[in-house]
C-alpha cells in the first residue's frame, strides 16, 4: 500500500514540475508601438515606431 502512495506521488511530482519556457514572439522581447504608447499613456505611437526616431 505504501508502495502505491509513493508511486503516486512521485508521478504528480514529475507531472506538476514539468518545464516551461516563455517565448515571445520575434524581436527578442521588444513590444509593438502601439503597447510601448499604451503602456506610457502617450497620446501617439509615433516616438515609439523605429522608422520614425529622428537620427543624431
Amino acid at each position: 500500500m505504501k508502495r502505491i502512495y509513493l508511486i503516486l506521488a512521485i508521478s504528480t511530482i514529475m507531472l506538476s514540475s514539468s518545464c516551461y519556457s516563455y517565448r515571445t514572439a520575434g524581436n527578442s522581447g521588444k513590444v509593438p508601438p502601439g503597447q510601448a504608447k499604451k503602456g506610457t499613456g502617450s497620446k501617439s505611437a509615433k516616438p515609439f515606431a523605429p522608422g520614425q526616431q529622428k537620427k543624431n
